[in-house]
């Protein structure tokens, strides 16, 4: 097969794609990985060979410039999902008119302009080139136009709690109970004039995809979304080396502490104070390590005596080692962590971390508290509890028992030659 992966430029959704990208590329595939030109770089690292496609954009730019007019009826949390997408955060939420609204606000402000700068040279490719399957993360929404444009198979793969599939089902729900001339679709409508365009219609595929891969477990996946192929998520961050203090076991129990690279790589900072979490670890007989940027370090009033700071480390490499995880509830931190039996305390502010900190919680190996409530008195009593009491360590050690049972990148495999097979045959 031919095998085209798109992502939008952003390593928090590409990285989590890139282990299937090999397991298809050594069961003797073509495989490509579509994004704008400046993030080649970030897939030729992987080993994987890049396709430049449209024009470059930072999509932390591109959200901090739009999301600031979102309507005074926009439900905008301190931390979380912007409407529609909401839903999957706060079901209440999910009535007819918010649901419209929030898909005429998140077209108009986010899709279509993270988009626009890819349709045109994805389809031109996909057109010279002919992919039999092409898997996409779930904002890279050029990736079903081009399938569509070419008749490939397409599967959505996801990097996060499935907030866009709950969404949609909610949507449709509520859509099939409106009287026919009041079912709107703002989504479709966007979606379906590229398909027109192209020589196609509107399908339900240009949503969700033909199918839906999964990383998460069952124990922390959303109730309500499309049937999804379930995978192994396989610990991947890009380039890594070994430092040395990391060759031997630590001699008191270790805490790492981390917020992940995407809002530093975007000249961000961080939603917590990394001050307030070191303070609250101060006096504890324990090992600290902390993953801080550079520019974030520098911020800092004092580094307690049993901390110590790196603006990186493989955190494949670092998680065996822990006894506890402090981080932002990150997808790809979760889940790295989550490979072994260590207890987790989430922080999240972002997106899609609250809702997979609710669910973490839930399944009982972790503890989550908002990133604006992480204060000092709040973070420790939590890290006492999770390095105290044992059952946090034994519900991870479940959870991992759970990632485990999962079908690998290369399991998966012969399921999407079947799929693009069938596809084939159907079209």
């Amino acid at each position: 097969m031919r095998v085209l992966f798109v992502a939008n430029p952003e390593k928090a959704h590409v990285l989590p794609m890139l282990p299937l990208a090999w397991a298809l590329r050594t069961a003797g595939h073509e495989v490509r990985v579509a994004a704008t030109p400046w993030f080649t770089d970030v897939i030729t690292q992987a080993g994987l060979t890049a396709v430049p496609v449209g024009r470059d954009y930072d999509l932390w730019e591109l959200l901090r410039r739009q999301m600031h007019t979102l309507p005074d009826w926009s439900y905008r949390p301190e931390y979380g999902l912007p409407a529609p997408y909401d839903v999957a955060q706060d079901p209440s939420r999910a009535d007819w008119d918010h649901l419209v609204k929030g898909y005429e606000e998140i077209v108009r402000l986010w899709h279509k302009p993270a988009s626009f700068p890819l349709i045109a040279d994805l389809v031109r490719f996909a057109r010279q080139w002919g992919p039999d399957l092409v898997l996409w993360e779930p904002l890279a929404m050029a990736a079903p136009i081009a399938a569509e444009a070419v008749g490939a198979a397409h599967g959505r793969l996801l990097w996060s709690a499935d907030a866009f599939g709950v969404t949609r089902a909610h949507f449709l729900r509520l859509r099939d109970a409106q009287p026919e001339g009041a079912r709107t679709d703002p989504l479709a409508d966007w979606l379906g004039g590229y398909a027109r365009m192209h020589g196609g219609e509107f399908t339900e595929s240009m949503v969700t995809g033909h199918f839906t891969v999964d990383q998460l477990p069952a124990s922390l996946r959303l109730p309500g979304g499309p049937p999804v192929l379930p995978m192994r998520f396989v610990p991947y961050g890009g380039p890594a080396v070994l430092p040395k203090w990391l060759w031997t076991p630590p001699e008191r129990p270790r805490v790492a502490l981390t917020m992940g690279v995407s809002s530093t790589d975007h000249g961000a900072g961080y939603e917590i104070d990394v001050q307030d979490v070191l303070d609250a670890l101060d006096d504890l007989d324990i090992e600290v390590v902390a993953t801080v940027a550079e520019a974030e370090q520098r911020k800092l009033a004092r580094v307690p005596a049993n901390a110590r700071l790196v603006p990186y480390v493989p955190l494949h490499a670092l998680a065996p080692t822990c006894d506890l995880a402090i981080h932002h509830a990150g997808f790809g931190t979760f889940l790295t962590m989550a490979q072994h039996p260590v207890p987790q305390l989430l922080l999240p502010w972002d997106f899609d971390g609250p809702v997979l900190g609710r669910r973490a919680a839930e399944q009982g190996g972790s503890l989550t508290i908002g990133a604006e409530r992480a204060t000092v008195p709040a973070v420790r009593e939590a890290v006492l509890r999770l390095l105290g009491e044992p059952g946090f360590r034994e519900r991870a050690a479940a959870l991992g028992d759970e990632l485990r049972a999962l079908p690998s990148p290369n399991a998966l495999v012969p399921r999407l030659e079947e799929l693009t097979a069938a596809h084939r045959v159907a079209g």
